[in-house]
């Protein structure tokens, strides 16, 4: 019985939208059998809401692989126990489809590589950027060449650390990106690969300075801000408590604050200014995950 560890993602990291991604060091973990009949458990985060039939993405994931490798399915039974909080952009629904993923793999005999793992994911999930480092680790970017994902990974600085407030309310990836606009000026366009482009190099010689001031956008962030209250106040109360950067972690509403070492202003810094707008939010001190997801 394959238990299969998968690290929570934040995605886009500023300016990379859809396209950059890095593990966090906070875990889902689901186990995974051959049964007699379908079953689904959960419990942890979710526990309550998410479904438990065969609708369920793990569920839906973990046939995908059978049908991929050319394998009849067989019913399954998926215990699955979730820290990742549900609908908040730390990459809960990827953790689930790449545990289901890698661990119905491991139950077949390991016949996908990981840019397989990689490719099926992301058709599952629709873009690469959480998927991909679920399954690698690290910080990877991602692109889409025809049908494959061409995807590269980088190892995080050392010394970097992140603060994440969570909102204790949820935001569905589809009304996030609902209020996105279908096209974009190009001066924006320009803003934002150029920072792309600055922050892997910052990535790559370990300059966390750069890495942090290169963490803007001008292609999402700012559409979503009326979805998230008090988000641009808690952006100025990470940097003003020390945080190298702050950016949405994914589509929101979890704000994600870089730091050089630990930093223990930046989290109550974050908390209070979500609550004087009437948010409440948990703060979690995440380290970068230079590992993907893990058969144990």
């Amino acid at each position: 019985m394959p238990l299969v560890r998968v690290p929570a993602t934040t995605a886009n990291l500023g300016p990379g939208f859809d396209t950059l991604g890095m593990a966090l060091n906070l875990f889902d973990e689901l186990k995974i059998e051959e049964s007699s009949s379908p079953k689904i458990i959960i419990t942890g985060e979710g526990e309550g809401t998410i479904p438990r039939g065969q609708e369920n993405i793990a569920y839906r994931a973990a046939r995908a692989v059978f049908a991929k490798v050319g394998r009849p399915p067989v019913p399954l039974k998926l215990e699955m126990h979730n820290s990742i909080p549900v609908a908040r952009g730390l990459g809960s629904s990827a953790a689930a489809l790449v545990g289901a993923i890698v661990g119905t793999n491991a139950i077949l005999g390991g016949p996908l590589g990981p840019a397989e793992l990689v490719n099926l994911a992301t058709t599952l999930e629709g873009h690469p950027d959480n998927v991909a480092p679920a399954i690698l680790g690290g910080l990877v970017a991602s692109a889409r060449d025809g049908e494959q994902v061409i995807c590269r990974r980088l190892e995080l600085p050392p010394g970097l650390v992140t603060v994440v407030a969570i909102p204790q309310f949820t935001l569905s990836t589809r009304i996030s990106r609902g209020v996105l606009p279908a096209k974009v000026d190009l001066e924006d366009a320009v803003f934002n690969i150029s920072r792309v482009a600055v922050l892997l190099a910052a990535v790559a010689t370990g300059d966390l300075d750069l890495m942090g001031r290169m963490m803007v956008d001008k292609l999402h962030q700012p559409y979503r801000l009326p979805l998230i209250p008090g988000m641009a106040e808690v952006f100025a109360a990470a940097r003003e408590a020390g945080a190298l950067a702050v950016t949405l972690s994914g589509s929101g509403p979890t704000v994600i604050a870089f730091c050089r070492g630990r930093q223990p202003k930046v989290g109550p810094a974050m908390a209070a200014a979500f609550a004087r707008k009437g948010v409440k939010c948990t703060v979690k001190e995440l380290a970068p995950c230079n590992h993907g997801a893990v058969v144990i």
